[in-house]
């Protein structure tokens, strides 16, 4: 990849604040000292896929053409594959083949190339079973950023329908009623859910600001939520459908936690009504 700025390198994990996330900053730098180190998010759920890939296919598409780590793996040390994803945008992935990485490179354009990070030359001298975050995943980031090694040098092509894949969550509409689930519980424990504005008519047609729309959530009683378009159309408290920044379909309680109070997390299918 070439550029005339500061390679940037966004880094996600669920490493927490223990100093995981700084050993691999510290080790991306001694490599690529110039690197503009973008820390996406180290507070993702432990071993949350979905979660670490929800956000990366949300983040990625605003930061600079770069080099992106992804590291939720709790199948480190397995046969799971190191990889790498060579995006059409001109980023590159850099993370576990759990499925982590697709809806980020799906964002990005989609897959250009992907392949299996196995030259040893671009991972540290000597690595663990437990750290490949530390011992493969930075380094290799790093000396790309740093212009060492073309993507072609981290190792042998791998077929993008051999890649894993997260299966991918979808609204279904029929005529008055839409059935969805929880895509992702943010910090104020409001919902993301799958579908979007085309989805939505499908079900309901046009719908008006402040229509009211009856929602059950899991197995939680049904009520009422009134479809916005942001927070300050509804009163503090009152429970919001709105379409989010990233286009997807959303619940809240507006100044609430929603999650917390239905005791909603990922997976938690969603029916919503015409009320």
């Amino acid at each position: 990849m070439t550029t005339t700025n500061r390679p940037v390198i966004a880094f996600l994990t669920d490493f927490g604040l223990d100093g995981a996330a700084a050993t691999c900053r510290g080790v991306m730098l001694s490599i690529c000292r110039d690197a503009q180190i973008v820390d996406v998010s180290h507070t993702v759920r432990k071993y949350a896929i979905r979660d670490g890939a929800f956000i990366l296919r949300a983040a990625l598409p605003f930061m600079p053409v770069g080099i992106h780590v992804g590291v939720v793996d709790p199948g480190v040390g397995s046969t799971r594959r190191p990889i790498g994803i060579l995006t059409a945008r001109g980023d590159v992935l850099i993370g576990p083949d759990n499925g982590l990485l697709l809806p980020a490179a799906d964002a990005l354009g989609g897959i250009a190339e992907a392949r299996e990070l196995t030259d040893r030359d671009l991972w540290l001298p000597h690595t663990t079973a437990t750290f490949h975050g530390r011992d493969i995943f930075a380094p290799v980031a790093a000396h790309i950023a740093a212009a060492d090694a073309p993507f072609a040098a981290v190792g042998p092509p791998v077929p993008v329908a051999d890649l894993a894949r997260l299966r991918e969550p979808r609204a279904r509409a029929a005529d008055g009623h839409l059935e969805t689930e929880v895509t992702y519980v943010d910090s104020f424990g409001n919902l993301r859910l799958a579908g979007g504005r085309q989805d939505l008519e499908a079900a309901f047609g046009q719908t008006d600001e402040g229509d009211p729309l009856i929602v059950a959530i899991g197995a939680s009683v049904p009520q009422e939520a009134t479809f916005a378009r942001s927070f300050g159309h509804v009163e503090v408290g009152a429970t919001i459908f709105y379409i989010d920044s990233s286009g997807d379909l959303a619940l809240a309680d507006n100044q609430a936690d929603l999650a917390g109070r239905i005791g909603a997390e990922t997976g938690t299918p969603i029916r919503i009504e015409r009320a």
